[in-house]
């Protein structure tokens, strides 16, 4: 069993955004929604590394 991936995203804040929205809050979206950011800061770095570069940037992204 993987274990899982520590939560990039602030919950509260989620939860704010979409309560503004009038839209509640599933309790697996937080480790969803940071699964996604993993995924486009791997990208980003992969970018960064193939740009022979140490610092990611937004333009990584």
């Amino acid at each position: 069993m993987a274990a899982k991936k520590e939560v990039l995203v602030v919950v509260s804040k989620v939860k704010d955004y979409l309560k503004s929205k009038k839209m509640m809050t599933s309790g697996d979206l937080p480790q969803a929604l940071s699964a996604e950011v993993y995924g486009l800061l791997d990208k980003a770095i992969k970018r960064c590394k193939a740009n022979k570069r140490s610092t990611v940037r937004a333009d990584d992204l």
